[in-house]
C-alpha cells in the first residue's frame, strides 16, 4: 500500500442511542469521531459514533416489519379507476 493516502483505522465503539446497544469495531471514522469518548469494558476508551438504527433496533432485522396489504391495495385501485380492459 502506498503511504499518507489512506485514512486512519481504528477502534471505534458504536452506539445505537434507540436500543442503548453498543458495539465495538474498527473503522476509518476513528480520526473524526475524536470529539466523544466512551470507556468499554475492557476499561480503554474509545472513540465513539451514534447511529440512530442498527441491526438491534432495524425493524427488519427484529421482524417487526410491516406487511402491506397488496390485495387491498388492487381493489381500491380498481374501484378507483376501473378494472380496465379494452384499449
Amino acid at each position: 500500500m502506498r503511504k499518507g493516502i489512506h485514512p486512519a483505522y481504528g477502534p471505534v465503539v458504536f452506539r445505537d442511542r434507540a436500543a442503548n446497544y453498543t458495539f465495538l469495531t474498527r473503522s476509518t471514522l476513528s480520526a473524526t469521531a475524536g470529539e466523544k469518548t466512551i470507556e468499554w469494558e475492557d476499561g480503554n476508551t474509545y472513540p465513539v459514533v451514534d447511529v440512530e438504527i442498527s441491526d438491534v433496533s432495524h425493524p427488519f432485522y427484529t421482524g417487526t416489519a410491516r406487511v402491506l396489504d397488496t390485495a387491498g391495495r388492487v381493489e381500491r385501485f380498481e374501484r378507483r379507476y376501473g378494472k380496465g380492459g379494452g384499449a
